[in-house]
């Protein structure tokens, strides 16, 4: 049945990965054929909730210390369904009036981030396509929150893989790094296909092309690309549970996380 919440727009018989991700963090938001379709996924990589939980707490990270260096406006592509552990809530817990603008394609995640925000007058959500960075630069509702003139930090975590090589992720980038102020930050995060997961690389795959949008993992020199212009800072690219980690015992096995993470600041 569709819940309350779903409008009828929302096609609930096709998979979402944004519904998919909600469900393998433990979310609510999701419908019987994001479910169908995450356990899918969880039969060819019974490990994929872990690495979307290893995923999430790398943001957490970034988001802190980033927060703790200075950065005050955030913009998140991709951003997903709401769970806890939000941007602005990571961000607005070390500076107050951090400003973030959130961005997904998803009706279900625009609808309940929307929900979420309306209490909030330093953090909004736009419905936009990624792949149309030009567009959501330019939006209002953007440049009433964000100065492109002061540093931003670029938060494309877990959805570069999810932009496919003809739609030219790397271009979409540097339109994104060519607005932002020198001393602006990329905080990326993308599932790789090196690592322990490479012989059930083609069944993960066929699961998210049943998705309204299939997957494309990148090997390490091809994410490294992607921060042209951006120094890494220290560890630099690595698994994310590799990344700053709060405990050294929460590196061990790295490996299993399936994601290449790092952070990078704009020069200039």
């Amino acid at each position: 049945m569709r819940p309350d919440w779903a409008a009828d727009t929302i096609d609930v018989e096709r998979p979402s990965v944004a519904r998919m991700y909600d469900y393998f963090l433990g979310g609510s938001h999701n419908f019987a054929a994001d479910r169908a379709a995450a356990r899918a996924m969880m039969a060819a990589i019974p490990e994929a909730p872990l690495m979307a939980q290893a995923n999430r707490a790398f943001l957490r990270r970034a988001v802190h210390f980033l927060a703790g260096v200075g950065v005050r406006q955030f913009l998140d592509l991709g951003s997903g369904i709401p769970t806890v552990g939000n941007v602005h809530e990571i961000a607005q817990r070390v500076v107050p009036d951090s400003r973030v603008v959130y961005v997904d394609v998803d009706p279900v995640a625009v609808a309940h981030s929307r929900e979420i925000l309306s209490r909030h007058d330093r953090a909004t959500i736009l419905q936009e396509d990624l792949r149309r960075p030009e567009r959501i630069l330019a939006h209002p509702d953007l440049r009433a929150l964000l100065d492109l003139a002061e540093p931003v930090a670029l938060m494309a975590v877990a959805v570069l893989h999810f932009v496919a090589d003809d739609d030219r992720p790397g271009e979409i980038l540097r339109t994104f790094r060519d607005a932002l102020a020198p001393g602006s930050w990329l905080v990326l995060s993308h599932i790789s296909d090196i690592g322990q997961y490479g012989d059930v690389r083609a069944d993960a795959e066929q699961v998210y092309r049943d998705t309204d949008t299939p997957i494309a993992p990148r090997d390490r020199a091809e994410l490294t690309g992607f921060f042209d212009g951006f120094e890494l800072v220290e560890p630099g690219l690595v698994w994310v549970p590799q990344w700053r980690p709060e405990f050294p015992e929460h590196a061990d096995d790295a490996t299993r996380s399936g994601f290449l993470g790092g952070v990078g600041r704009l020069g200039g």
